[in-house]
C-alpha cells in the first residue's frame, strides 16, 4: 500500500459503521488519485444466489447520473433503428453489427439494446456478449420495443444491480466530483430499489453489510441493515 492509501486508512475506523452522509463525505475527502475516481456501492445480501427464487436483479435511473458517458449499441431495423439514432445511440445496425462482432470481436460499446424481434440474430453472439455482461435482457430493460427510452435511460444514468455468486451487489453511484450530497441522492435511490427487490423467500437480515468506496480509496461501512 502507498503512503496516500495508508494515510486515508488511518482516517477511517474499520470497526465502525457510519451514517451514509458521513460515509460518503469520508470517501470524497479521502480520495487521493489524480483522476476523478468512481464511487461504488457494495452490498452483501442475506440471500442464497444458488436459489432461483432468491435472485436480486433490476435497474434504476440515478438522479445525478453515473458521471460516465456510455457508448450505446442498438440492434434494430426500420423505424426502430431510426428511433434509436434520433435518441442518440452511438451505433445502430442489424446483421452487419452481428457480423462485425463475430468477425472482429468488436465490443467498443458499454450497453447493447435490441428489439424482441431481433433476439434471434443477437443470440448468435450470446457467447461473446454474455461473459462481458453485454447481452441484452428483458429484466434489465435492454430488450424492448421502446428503444428511444432505453437509449435515453442508458445515457441518463441507468444502472443495473445484480446479485453475484457470492451474494454481493456491486454498483456505481457516481464520481468523486459529484460531492457527498449528490452521491447520497444516488445512493438512496439505488439502495431503495435493492430493498424493494428483496425476495419473499429471503429470511433474516437482508442487508448484511453495506459499504461505499472510491476506485483507489478506502472502503467505509454504512450503518444500514434490514
Amino acid at each position: 500500500m502507498g503512503k496516500k492509501y495508508e494515510n486515508a486508512l488511518k482516517k477511517v475506523d474499520q470497526a465502525k459503521s457510519y451514517p451514509i452522509k458521513d460515509a460518503l463525505k469520508m470517501v470524497v475527502e479521502n480520495a487521493f488519485a489524480k483522476f476523478d475516481e468512481t464511487v461504488e456501492l457494495h452490498v452483501n445480501l442475506g440471500v442464497d444466489s444458488r436459489q432461483a427464487d432468491q435472485q436480486v436483479r433490476g435497474t434504476v435511473v440515478l438522479p445525478n447520473g453515473t458521471g460516465k458517458s456510455l457508448r450505446v449499441l442498438v440492434i434494430a431495423k426500420g423505424p426502430k433503428a431510426d428511433e434509436a439514432t434520433k435518441a442518440g445511440a452511438n451505433y445502430v445496425g442489424a446483421e452487419d453489427i452481428i457480423t462485425k462482432i463475430t468477425a472482429n470481436n468488436w465490443l467498443d460499446f458499454d450497453v447493447c439494446i435490441t428489439t424482441p424481434d431481433m433476439m434471434g440474430i443477437v443470440g448468435r453472439v450470446a457467447k461473446i456478449l454474455g461473459p462481458k455482461g453485454l447481452m441484452p435482457n428483458p429484466k434489465s430493460g435492454t430488450v424492448t420495443n421502446d428503444v428511444a427510452k432505453a437509449v435515453t435511460d442508458a445515457k441518463g444514468g441507468k444502472v443495473e444491480y445484480r446479485l453475484d455468486k457470492y451474494n454481493n451487489v456491486h454498483c456505481v453511484i457516481g464520481k468523486i466530483s459529484f460531492g457527498a450530497d449528490k452521491l447520497v441522492e444516488n445512493y438512496n435511490v439505488l439502495i431503495t430499489a435493492i430493498i424493494k427487490a428483496k425476495p419473499a423467500s429471503a429470511k433474516g437480515i437482508y442487508l448484511k453489510n453495506v459499504s461505499v468506496t472510491s476506485t483507489m480509496g478506502v472502503g467505509v461501512k454504512v450503518s444500514q441493515t434490514i
